[in-house]
């Protein structure tokens, strides 16, 4: 009698945990709870439905499982996988329930107009655009821009570098222009008419002027290591009066190559008046097409 008795309860208990713990697919209008594994999920049976556990409760309901589960935002990542809740009608979003940013740019997906940007690209910068910044304007992208800093309204080219014209101007003796006498750096009243033009010329739009060198030359005469200090000087008293006239100082250079480098034969005279002389070169930048 106490066997059966036994039998009996031990049936009973069986019984009891099956109905318990008992794989059922959960109806649509509730939530139940149901065991889950070490990850969150719901465990399944064989037969692919969820296991409903009272006793173990889940924190929230599963789609999986038929439950009918809120999306309190209406960005169609139930609420108990959304990580980002409230999320303004209309967002695009990740698995997550957060607004994507597939670049990490920073700026959201629905607003980035170059959601692809390459980590070079990142790191140089994006405008409000999620696009990369072109500080300068020029149409080159910063991150690959070797002049940065190209004025407005240049033309450019691939290295975001301004195209420039460089503009020659040779004043010697012997056109008459500055008269370099023998020994002599001084800047006669005709040479500065003539560099009075040539400042009209680079300060007419200074925007596109970039710079310009002045060289001293001499002739043969002499030593030519006195020479050499003789072409600076006269580069150096040119330079001072186009200075002097209106053009920046920070854009003017100076140097002198006294006799290394002559511009006619030094064994006649008019070739050593030619060779005394000062050469500027004006660099000025193309404009770009409108």
């Amino acid at each position: 009698m106490l066997k059966q008795s036994g039998h009996q309860l031990l049936l009973g208990l069986t019984v009891s945990a099956l109905l318990a713990i008992n794989p059922v697919m959960a109806d649509s209008h509730s939530a139940r709870s149901y065991l889950v594994d070490s990850q969150g999920n719901p465990v399944l049976s064989p037969t692919d439905n969820c296991v409903v556990a009272p006793n173990q409760p889940s924190p929230h309901g599963f789609a999986q499982c038929g439950d009918n589960l809120k999306d309190a935002d209406g960005d169609g990542v139930p609420d108990d996988k959304d990580k980002c809740p409230g999320t303004p009608k209309g967002t695009k979003v990740d698995a997550n329930g957060c607004p994507g940013d597939r670049d990490g740019d920073g700026v959201l997906d629905e607003k980035d107009k170059c959601p692809d940007n390459t980590p070079a690209e990142i790191a140089a910068g994006v405008n409000a655009d999620g696009c990369p910044k072109d500080s300068d304007g020029d149409g080159v992208a910063d991150y690959k821009d070797k002049c940065p800093n190209t004025p407005a309204g240049v033309k450019v080219d691939a290295n975001g570098c301004g195209e420039k014209q460089e503009y020659v101007t040779n004043l010697n003796s012997d056109n008459k222009l500055v008269n370099f006498a023998f020994d002599k750096a001084n800047v006669t009243a005709a040479g500065k008419k003539a560099l009075d033009g040539l400042v009209s010329f680079v300060n007419k739009d200074p925007a596109m002027f970039n710079g310009m060198s002045v060289v001293g030359h001499t002739d043969s005469t002499g030593p030519s290591a006195y020479n050499k200090k003789l072409s600076e000087r006269r580069a150096q008293a040119v330079a001072n009066y186009l200075i002097s006239a209106g053009v920046p100082s920070a854009k003017v250079t100076v140097s002198g190559k006294g006799e290394s480098a002559p511009a006619a034969s030094n064994a006649t005279r008019k070739g050593r008046a030619q060779n005394r002389r000062v050469v500027i070169t004006s660099e000025i930048y193309e404009k770009k097409a409108k």
